[in-house]
């Protein structure tokens, strides 16, 4: 029999009871939950924001985002088929400390708050609104049920529904309305639903919990005033006096609190079990039984899909064998013979075969013999790679270990261009069908020695997408209208699962990547020296560290795409397309970016000396400690532009529109600023209507520039600028 034992308190009851809530318990309840969420929402979205703001706004020393980061934004970006940031991001120092904090807060305030809900029954907003949830016995409902309860019951259970329905319905991957749906979803599990103690949402079913009045006292779990339990069944005399004791102490004491020694749910459990010998005897042996059973099925599949594979081993290997004796110098087989003997070994498509083929084209010196290989291997597809790949990086090797002047050097070289050859034409045949493929450090393009392999890789109008050509050499490769990234299973584009190669600290000059897909490609620290990317789509690559000197980017696309800390001395960046690009701290010296489009990019600390901007489009860029001295920026449009402590010694801004921009500590050394005659050379610059000049620089404060000259300020203040010197 349980014994309660109450414990009455000594404080007065007007003293320890709270102030009771005028307001319904479903409002303080629906209260206290808005309250818990905007709580975690707050402690994650305001130091995510101040670190944006930061990563955004300032100028501050630039470092690799987080590991920690980099992992949780692949977790989230996956089942939300959200573009993940792959590879090195470089964000301000204190963005790095602030994410992590927007990632740790809300996960530390989420424990704590579900520790005080399992020991007290509250958490700090159930508190504040006087709701408290409680178990069957009336006390706190322990961290196990708080778990199942918020974790699986509140959140997962709605949320895996919602997802479910919004994954394989037509709205994916539209975001929007998997929120509006998960929204829904949570709404509709808190509705409540029929129970003994009024109505519990789905929640409190799962973990037996019920929300009650922390103003008012909890009464005696099962049993009524009348000693009849709620559940329908009647107490044991003994038990239903002392159940009628415990009731009556309690609406007699409301503040007291009551204590039983048997609230545990496992003791529950048990008894239940003791009740029903025969039913619990029947579970335990059906569930043995089903676990025997499945046991036998898997391990008669294992041994039977092994035997299988080890026949299917041993008959190829016994065919292979054969056909490597009629290729022997003594079976005096003809060219003819060799021939279908070695098409039938690349049929085997096993790795011993492939390995054999990949040897043998190597010492091979017969024409014929050598192009029936590579077709062979050809046959074989994208699984002789790895076997392909591991020679070429041999042969490589090799071939930088013998000096220019050696007779063996050309043997060698032409070894590697026989390998070179093959591996292009298997990215030709098998084109779409790359993802995954690692050609990582392999060889495929001029080695920039002298005498070095006279191999072109031609690869044009090909489905590159999710190949890796890490460190590879694809100097002076054609890429021409090559896609290297396509959709992934979803058929969606810029999804999580999308084909994106990876190029990353590839070599690649002189390559021509002309109207190629190179959107969201990673080429951190790639060489691009003089690549020609004519039209390419570069959106949202990524560009860190990369070399594109004197490259040719005519009419790119590069909205989006960073190239922080990247060399692009020297680029040809006419019409091109950099909206919202990042460029912090690239060196960017004599570019010509003619009628570029650059609104609302990143160009903080860019270096621009003697570059020519004509006609390009500036407009919201960010250019604080930008050097532009030198440059030629006739025409063009910088509106609302930061050019906070940016060198515009001796550039040339006539014409330029500078109506809203920010030019605090700007330095104006011999700056151009009043429009000269248009030179007909120019056709792209168009010379503003009549009367239209005088709102160039109309309203720009250049009160804190620096090393304005009188000419300037006489222009300026005829002219509507501003300044203290203006009458």
């Amino acid at each position: 029999m349980t014994t309660p034992i109450v414990k009455k308190s000594n404080n007065p009851p007007s003293k320890n009871l709270a102030k009771p809530n005028s307001l319904p318990l479903a409002t303080r309840r629906l209260a206290a939950w808005a309250t818990e969420i905007t709580l975690l929402a707050t402690t994650g979205l305001v130091p995510f924001g101040l670190g944006a703001y930061i990563n955004s706004r300032s100028d501050i020393n630039r470092e690799p985002l987080n590991p920690g980061l980099v992992v949780a934004e692949r977790a989230i970006a996956r089942p939300l088929a959200l573009p993940a940031d792959y590879g090195i991001r470089n964000v301000a120092w204190p963005t790095n400390y602030l994410w992590m904090l927007a990632l740790l807060a809300p996960t530390a305030l989420s424990w704590w708050q579900l520790y005080l809900l399992a020991k007290t029954g509250s958490t700090l907003p159930k508190r504040w609104f006087g709701v408290k949830v409680v178990n069957e016995e009336g006390t706190p409902p322990g961290l196990a049920a708080v778990v199942v309860r918020e974790g699986i019951g509140r959140w997962t259970v709605p949320m895996s529904v919602a997802y479910i329905l919004w994954r394989y319905s037509f709205a994916f991957p539209n975001l929007g309305l998997f929120t509006s749906l998960a929204v829904l979803m949570v709404i509709g599990e808190a509705l409540a639903l029929p129970a003994r103690r009024g109505r519990k949402a789905l929640h409190d079913w799962l973990a037996g919990t019920y929300v009650a009045d922390a103003n008012r006292p909890v009464p005696s779990p099962d049993v009524a005033p009348s000693g009849r339990s709620l559940s329908g069944v009647s107490p044991q005399p003994e038990e239903g006096k002392a159940a009628l004791a415990t009731t009556a102490m309690a609406m007699s004491y409301p503040q007291a609190e009551v204590i039983t020694t048997d609230n545990s749910s496992l003791i529950s459990l048990w008894r239940r079990m003791q009740q029903n010998p025969s039913l619990t005897l029947f579970g335990v042996a059906l569930t043995s039984m089903t676990a025997v059973l499945a046991t036998l099925i898997g391990t008669q599949v294992y041994i039977q899909t092994q035997q299988g594979n080890r026949e299917s081993q041993k008959i190829n290997s016994q065919q292979f064998l054969e056909l490597v004796k009629q290729l022997s110098p003594e079976s005096g087989a003809s060219i003819e013979d060799r021939q279908r003997t070695i098409l039938a070994l690349g049929s085997l498509k096993d790795f011993q075969s492939i390995q054999f083929l990949t040897d043998m084209m190597v010492k091979e010196t017969n024409p014929i013999l050598i192009d029936t290989i590579q077709q062979a291997l050809t046959s074989v597809g994208t699984a002789a790679i790895p076997e392909l790949q591991n020679k070429n990086q041999f042969l490589a090797t090799e071939l930088d270990s013998v000096g220019s002047t050696s007779p063996e050097r050309e043997v060698r070289q032409k070894r590697l261009q026989t390998n070179q050859q093959t591996i292009n034409k298997i990215l030709n045949v098998y084109s779409g069908k790359t993802l995954g493929l690692d050609l990582s450090r392999t060889q495929l393009g001029q080695s920039g020695t002298v005498g070095g392999s006279f191999f072109n890789l031609v690869l044009d109008n090909i489905d590159l997408s999710g190949i890796k050509f890490k460190s590879a050499n694809l100097n002076q490769a054609s890429f021409k209208g090559s896609r290297f990234r396509s959709v992934g299973d979803d058929g969606r584009w810029d999804t999580y699962d999308d084909a994106i190669a990876d190029l990353t600290q590839a070599q690649m000059k002189q390559a021509n990547f002309t109207d190629a897909n190179l959107s969201r490609v990673l080429m951190t620290r790639s060489d691009l020296s003089r690549a020609t990317l004519n039209r390419a789509n570069l959106s949202n690559a990524r560009l860190i560290g990369a070399n594109l000197s004197s490259a040719q980017l005519v009419g790119a696309d590069l909205r989006g795409t960073v190239l922080e800390n990247a060399s692009l001395t020297g680029a040809d960046l006419g019409d091109a397309k950099l909206q919202e690009a990042n460029l912090y701290g690239a060196r960017l010296s004599r570019v010509i970016a003619i009628g570029a489009q650059l609104s609302f990019a990143n160009l903080t600390k860019t270096d621009w000396q003697s570059s020519d901007l004509s006609g390009a489009d500036l407009e919201r860029a960010n250019l604080s400690n930008a050097d532009l001295s030198a440059t030629r920026m006739t025409g063009a449009i910088l509106r609302s532009a930061q050019l906070e402590n940016a060198n515009l010694r001796n550039a040339d801004l006539s014409l330029v529109d500078l109506r809203g921009a920010n030019v605090a500590g700007a330095d104006f050394k011999d700056t151009i600023l009043t429009p000269n005659r248009q030179d007909p050379a120019d056709q792209f610059v168009q010379t503003p209507e009549l009367g239209s000049v005088s709102a160039v620089v109309k309203g720009v404060d250049f009160s804190q520039a620096k090393n304005l000259d009188g000419k300037q300020l006489a222009y300026i203040c005829t002219q509507g600028g501003v300044h203290p010197r203006c009458p």
